[in-house]
């Protein structure tokens, strides 16, 4: 593992990167000591997974949780070659599932839908349409989360929320550009429907006096604010840019005006404006919602390209930078089409954007305080993948988890690295590590309000994950949902600084925001028990129309115990196996020897003769696992 290996990684075939591209995946290793020799390849010491601990704490960044198999697999591969094939994995999307459900199923779709499907996504696994297609594209699933939580859209938002169609085009948008081009992303999340409506930019129109119209301010101001550049200009390490010292602001309220102008002009795909009063009484189309999976199109008419005086906004200042063409200023007399591909391109090329996503995507992806170092080889890589393209997510996932500060931040910075699992980052743990699958549930005739009928179809359908005990509860239960914030600003903030010791050491932690003190009672008290109590083998309740997931307790069972129980039989192999499934070897003496002491009592199961006492040691020392401050800190 110490000699030097040279190779090209295959996730960037044919891209001649010089020496100092390496450089930014591994952060301080000429000072570690580690030998480079210049070549048009990657000359770097390889990031073999040499054990499975390290493979688990690799994994906890890129999946939704760690199983034995994908451990297994990644010590196989490398880091390197399991991203490779990560890559070429085909992406699971919501609208396939949502089209089996309604098509071949026969069912009238509802946003539940679209929790299964994430789900579905979350988990991998067998398709529940075709059990011989296995979904196995975990980190762009991942990354897609990650997007979802920086470009959100809502189902808090009611016309959203009927739409489940247009709920999924949109996380297909997510999932589709993943590890596409930034300048992509932002063109496909700006053009959709349900961004559309959510933000306002859907019926947006240029000034009419006489009717008292003015372009709405929303998208323009939050595209800015949250999805690319931020509030204060910054250094390439994250850091804020200071005149005086104070943080110099990215923009001004004329600049979002002046943005507000621009997005006008775009509708419906089906829209008529001849057909109705005016423009913005076009409408979704509330049969079928077929149009909230087509994206935005242009509308001239309605659209402010500065010739319309004296209604019309001439010479639109956007932002202005060093290096941005015709310094920001968009002239008069374009199109829609034209006018929208100047004010994205502005976006996407301001020095912000590589630092302000990189670090957000750290965030969600590694630790809630990347040191600036980590930020600006992040930076770096947005900026240039090393073959003069900009934008490249793909290089800049890999950037983000093969970085030295991602690998062993852990260890250099033991008080500082790390960040807080979400609660459906952890559900999804407990269930893709302990084999989930949907259990019982019924074919349930329903009536339509119509009078017709249809059938629900949820007996024996083990890889659909449904049920409101379980995989549809989340929401209610913790208030996190895909697609389900209470407002643009996602769950959590990503400067969120809680309360107490983490102020006094300037450290942030975007997911406490959540983490009020009912949300960690409901948690400990019934979301987890929910996650992990439930075995596929469990005698159905006759009563239980939708079924619930539920996870395989036997397929541990050997690791609990092959004895009598109690200390004469410990459980130490139990406890060892889940220290690197599920806290990548992370786990303290102390916590595994208080673990040991309790469990290694355990001789019997409570309130019943007839269960194999070594199911109590493995669901408690998953209920204590999953609910000790050493597992809630992903490092």
């Amino acid at each position: 593992m110490s000699k030097t290996v040279r190779f090209a990684p295959r996730w960037w075939r044919g891209v001649a990167l010089p020496l100092a591209a390496a450089t930014f995946f591994l952060g301080t290793a000429h000072a570690a000591g580690k030998t480079y020799q210049p070549d048009s390849l990657f000359l770097i010491k390889p990031w073999i997974s040499g054990t499975p601990a390290e493979a688990s704490r690799f994994l906890a960044q890129t999946t939704f949780g760690p199983t034995d198999a994908d451990i297994q697999r990644l010590v196989k591969l490398g880091y390197l070659s399991w991203l490779d094939d990560q890559f070429a994995a085909p992406p699971t999307r919501m609208l396939d599932y949502l089209g089996w459900v309604k098509g071949t199923l026969g069912e009238d779709l509802e946003t539940n839908h679209v929790v299964e499907a994430w789900w579905l996504g979350a988990l991998g696994g067998p398709d529940p349409g075709n059990n011989t297609l296995i979904h196995r594209d975990q980190l762009r699933q991942r990354v897609a989360f990650a997007l979802s939580e920086i470009f959100v859209v809502s189902t808090k938002t009611t016309l959203i929320d009927q739409f489940p169609n247009g709920q999924a085009y949109y996380y297909d948008v997510l999932v589709n550009d993943a590890f596409g081009n930034f300048r992509q992303l932002l063109e496909d999340v700006t053009l959709s429907p349900a961004m559309g409506v959510y933000l306002n930019m859907l019926s947006n129109q240029r000034t009419d006096s006489t009717k008292n119209i003015h372009p709405d301010e929303n998208y323009a101001r939050e595209v800015n604010q949250l999805f690319t550049v931020g509030l204060v200009l910054l250094n390439q390490d994250g850091s804020p840019q200071l005149s005086g010292g104070q943080p110099i602001p990215t923009y001004t309220q004329n600049t979002v005006k002046a943005f507000a102008h621009v997005f006008t002009g775009w509708n419906w795909a089906d829209c008529n404006p001849a057909a109705h009063n005016n423009f913005s009484d076009c409408d979704v189309n509330w049969t079928t919602g077929a149009n909230m999976q087509q994206p935005m199109v242009a509308f001239a008419n309605y659209h402010d390209n500065g010739t319309r005086t004296p209604d019309d906004l001439s010479g639109k200042q956007l932002l202005s930078y060093p290096g941005a063409v015709n310094g920001g200023l968009l002239v008069d007399g374009g199109t829609p089409q034209s006018d929208l591909k100047f004010a994205l391109d502005n976006i996407f090329n301001h020095p912000n954007v590589g630092p302000f996503i990189g670090r957000q995507l750290i965030q969600r992806l590694v630790t809630s305080n990347p040191s600036p170092g980590y930020v600006q080889r992040v930076a770096a890589v947005f900026n240039d993948n090393g073959h003069g393209v900009r934008g490249d997510l793909k290089a800049v996932i890999s950037a983000i988890v093969l970085d030295d500060e991602a690998r062993n931040g852990a260890k250099n910075s033991p008080d500082s690295f790390g960040k807080l699992r979400e609660p459906l980052l952890r559900m999804a743990h407990i269930w893709r590590a302990m084999g989930a699958q949907h259990r019982c549930g019924h074919n349930k005739v329903v009536t339509r309000s119509n009078g017709s009928v249809y059938t629900e179809h949820y007996s024996s359908q083990p890889y659909r994950y449904a049920g409101w005990y379980s995989a549809w509860s989340t929401d209610y239960l913790f208030n996190q949902r895909v697609m389900y914030a209470n407002s643009v600003f996602n769950f959590f903030r990503p400067n969120f600084v809680p309360p107490g010791e983490m102020v006094l050491k300037n450290l942030f932690g975007p997911e406490f925001q959540i983490t009020t003190d009912s949300q960690i009672a409901d948690v400990t008290n019934d979301v987890l028990p929910r996650a992990m109590w439930l075995d596929i083998r469990d005698t159905c309740n006759s009563n239980d129309d939708y079924g619930n997931v539920a996870i395989d307790h036997l397929r541990d069972l050997a690791l609990a115990g092959s004895g009598q129980g109690g200390p004469a039989d410990p459980a130490d192999r139990l406890v060892d196996a889940y220290n690197v499934r599920f806290m990548g070897g992370q786990m303290s003496t102390y916590m595994r020897t208080t673990l040991l002491n309790y469990l290694n009592r355990i001789d019997h199961y409570w309130g019943s003769s007839t269960q194999d006492w070594r199911i109590a040691r493995i669901q408690r020392a998953l209920y204590l696992i999953f609910t000790s401050p050493e597992y809630a800190i992903q490092k």
